[in-house]
């Protein structure tokens, strides 16, 4: 979570006057968060790049950082959105920095807060359940089959490039895939 207290400004929280113009979509979401504590959004691979998916109700339901992840099958990163979900309702602070060993069989995860300057590029169905940034997102980046994360120069190119470093400022990320829509 960030340094300031998280004042939830959600659809759940405050009503906006436009409640009856959710469609299904809306709806399904909004049904999850109140269910199960969170809802996943999944974008798959497509010819622009690489899937993603993040989760959006945490930090409603848990006072908890919202989670993204990219690069891998999308149906694989809802589950270890849904694991490391799972460990913040039952009581974990997630915070960057972290590395979590018990999410990915036998491989951890590295937990990054992300720049606010991508929310926009990549989290707009969070930010229309929460009306406005700021919401804290924790990137959960996964390493390759020899435990090296994208950002370290001894991983392989193609893994590199699996996955966006959005702790970093737009103005700062290597130029790829991830930043041809900036």
């Amino acid at each position: 979570m960030t340094d300031d207290p998280f004042q939830c400004r959600c659809v759940l929280c405050h009503d906006y006057g436009d409640r009856d113009e959710a469609d299904r979509a809306d709806l399904a979401m909004i049904e999850n968060v109140q269910q199960h504590g969170w809802h996943v959004v999944m974008v798959p691979e497509d010819e622009a790049g690489p899937g993603f998916a993040y989760t959006i109700g945490l930090a409603h339901s848990h006072g908890a950082p919202e989670l993204a992840m990219f690069g891998l099958d999308i149906h694989v990163m809802h589950r270890i959105l849904n694991r490391l979900g799972g460990k913040s309702a039952a009581g974990a602070v997630l915070a960057g920095g972290q590395m979590h060993h018990d999410v990915v069989d036998g491989h951890q995860v590295a937990l990054k807060q992300v720049d606010l300057r991508w929310y926009r590029t990549f989290f707009g169905w969070a930010i229309g359940f929460y009306r406005r940034p700021p919401f804290p997102v924790l990137q959960v980046a996964w390493p390759d089959a020899d435990d090296r994360f994208h950002w370290e120069e001894q991983a392989e190119e193609k893994h590199r490039k699996s996955q966006p470093q959005l702790w970093l400022p737009p103005s700062e990320h290597p130029v790829g895939i991830w930043t041809t829509e900036l």
